[in-house]
């Protein structure tokens, strides 16, 4: 992506520019959104206007305004080019989502993660999806095994894609797309669950006795974090450290990942943890 960038911006910044400019952009069916830094944001229009000239099927391309933040971890875009809002249908790990890019919190960056996640669900397993959003989590496990799914999101529309994308594919299992505060898990769904997927890594231990609560005794706790670490390949230990640190019951870790970065000595990283309790 970040070379595909440069290419794309070649003969619409300078040298000195392209040096500023953000490396890479996340493409999403037919929408872009990339990042500007506020020295080149009186140049927007060229930048989108090169970006969408660059990517054929893409109609759209906006700027990220702000951070992901708020209750609902959703962001302000500005289009910058073409035209339309910010609704896509996007395809992943052969499955299809409708979201809203503004409006729902979503992130192309862990197809793999979550093709992952969706390979280690055994048929028969109750799953729990405490931060679920439109369902890529939910979705690919449930298209994959005959498994039933609790999706939970605060963000009523979050849960309302959810709803719409599970319709949209072809499901082995079931998907239930719940509008709740994950903190209150445990009563949200009729049993505990064998495995419990915490996707939302900042906030992780915060919600761990809750996840707790909603797994049964040797079930498992997908537990992701942010770890700060100067040298890469020391992330996805620290990461085991920190769950079972979190987590406030017996655990063991059965296996650390380093998911991506995020930041300069800063990484995503996930433990996947079985519980005793």
């Amino acid at each position: 992506m970040a070379r595909f960038l440069r290419r794309a911006l070649e003969g619409v910044l300078d040298a000195d520019e392209l040096q500023m400019a953000v490396s890479a952009f996340d493409q999403m069916g037919d929408i872009a959104v990339i990042r500007i830094p506020e020295s080149l944001y009186d140049r927007r229009h060229e930048i989108g206007e090169a970006l969408l000239s660059s990517i054929k099927v893409v109609r759209g391309v906006f700027c990220q305004m702000s951070d992901v933040s708020g209750e609902y971890r959703t962001r302000i875009l500005e289009r910058i080019a073409g035209e339309g809002g910010t609704v896509t249908e996007y395809r992943e790990n052969g499955c299809r989502f409708v979201i809203d890019v503004e409006r729902v919190f979503f992130t192309p960056r862990l197809s793999t993660e979550r093709a992952r996640v969706a390979g280690l669900v055994e048929p028969g397993d109750i799953v729990l999806n405490m931060f679920g959003g439109a369902g890529p989590y939910s979705i690919q496990a449930a298209r994959r095994t005959r498994c039933t799914v609790y999706s939970i999101d605060a963000n009523p529309e979050a849960t309302a894609l959810c709803a719409r994308n599970a319709g949209l594919n072809r499901l082995a299992g079931e998907v239930v797309a719940i509008t709740g505060d994950a903190m209150g898990s445990r009563a949200l769904v009729p049993c505990e669950c064998n495995r419990t997927i915490m996707p939302l890594p900042e906030r992780s231990a915060e919600f761990a006795a809750a996840a707790v609560r909603a797994t049964k005794d040797g079930g498992t706790i997908h537990y992701y974090s942010h770890i700060h670490a100067d040298r890469k390949q020391d992330a996805a230990g620290l990461a085991g450290v920190e769950a079972v640190g979190a987590i406030p019951c017996s655990s063991e870790v059965l296996r650390t990942r380093l998911v991506r970065a995020v930041g300069p000595r800063y990484y995503q990283t996930v433990a996947d943890v079985r519980i005793s309790k």
